[in-house]
């Protein structure tokens, strides 16, 4: 009989890099393991051509939390402002913090739903379900527990999170103690949580290349590329457009291109006419077929502030683009020498940067980022889940 393994997650059915690296790792499991999927979205919303969904044997269940009684609710909010007020250090704080922002009536409920199938492991997706599934732990049937943090150390914790913040640092760390196994996208995040406290060990899983490559690139479109959700700050489009306005004062060939959408897009749509450069800069709504674009491109651009793991750099090594990437970890990870980095957040650096990249011997670069590409396989991440499972 195959081990039942599920995948806890807020949105499956939704555009998204988790939900798309999600649906390639539930898939590959599928073949060894009986997989379902118990996330937040509405019923109405599955579509499991999404993602390729279709092509596997995987199980949906579809879970929305109960109400909340008005005392309850607000005795859990009094601790709960309490607790991120002071931040006391001691472990039972944070315990009685991990019930209180987790209230009985929808811990239960969820408990419920994912004990009745008897998982043999459960895999709680981004880190407030992974913390939620270490509260519940105890209550689960024996099955094994682990986390998936798809943000960067930084992007979680530090001041300017969008996410958790510094407040909470301490509390999260401590309740994914209580997991099996927690899972990291990049070494620099693993030592990170490890220096922050050394009896926390998250192991390293790099996402896998999650799409069919199209036709290699030609190198001579004189086109950059740029492909991520437009949302707040976090991929950097903002500055990649006031970059690509310095570097055309340069350069009155190259084009860019912005693949994407969410509730920036009026923000670059301004920039851009600010610029002038509506003849030059595009921007393209997020499609299925993604792969024209990379095989359309001549160099790939990653402007983000942050990213757990630079998922799109590696689609476009494996169709053979040369990248310009902002000097963040996991992009240094991930390319090492390979790639032409910019200072993060840095607009002046990153135009300089762009226009290194029209000079470069660009077929010699191309050769290399196949080979890169080469390492994030999907056979070869897959048997490492495989592994810690």
């Amino acid at each position: 009989m195959k081990k039942k393994i599920c995948f806890l997650m807020d949105s499956l059915f939704t555009i998204g890099g988790v939900q798309r690296v999600t649906a390639v790792i539930a898939k590959e499991l599928s073949r060894y393991y009986d997989v379902t999927i118990v996330c937040f979205d509405s019923p109405d919303k599955k579509d499991t051509s999404l993602y390729g969904l279709n092509e596997a044997d995987i199980s949906y269940r579809f879970y929305n939390y109960p109400q909340v009684g008005k005392i309850q609710n607000f005795v859990c909010k009094l601790y709960s402002g309490l607790y991120r007020k002071l931040q006391p250090k001691w472990e039972w704080a944070s315990n009685i913090y991990a019930l209180s922002s987790f209230p009985k009536a929808l811990r239960r409920s969820l408990e419920n739903e994912l004990r009745q199938e008897g998982y043999d492991t459960i895999i709680g997706v981004h880190a407030p379900l992974a913390t939620r599934l270490a509260t519940m732990k105890p209550r689960l049937g024996g099955a094994r527990c682990i986390g998936w943090i798809h943000n960067s150390f930084e992007a979680l914790y530090s001041k300017q999170s969008l996410y958790i913040g510094q407040d909470r640092k301490r509390h999260y760390i401590l309740q994914l103690r209580k997991l099996d196994a927690t899972v990291v996208l990049c070494r620099h995040d693993a030592d990170c949580y490890s220096d922050y406290d050394p009896r926390f060990r998250p192991d390293v899983i790099y996402n896998p290349l999650t799409l069919t490559p199209g036709t290699p690139s030609e190198g001579t479109s004189k086109r950059f590329l740029a492909v991520g959700r437009f949302s707040k700050l976090h991929k950097g489009f903002d500055l990649l457009i006031d970059a690509f306005s310095i570097f055309a004062k340069h350069d009155d060939e190259w084009m860019l291109d912005i693949v994407g959408e969410g509730p920036e897009e009026q923000l670059y749509r301004e920039k851009i006419a600010a610029y002038g450069l509506e003849q030059r800069v595009f921007l393209h709504p997020f499609t299925t077929h993604i792969q024209d674009y990379y095989s359309g491109a001549q160099v790939y651009v990653l402007s983000s502030r942050w990213e757990g793991f630079g998922l799109v750099l590696v689609e476009a090594m494996a169709h053979g683009l040369p990248v310009v990437s902002s000097n963040l970890p996991t992009s240094l990870e991930i390319m090492g020498d390979y790639g032409i980095y910019f200072e993060n957040g840095n607009v002046e650096e990153l135009a300089k940067s762009l226009l290194q990249a029209t000079r470069i011997d660009w077929k010699s670069k191309s050769r290399q980022a196949y080979a890169i590409a080469q390492r994030f396989s999907a056979e070869n991440i897959i048997a490492q889940w495989r592994a810690i499972i």
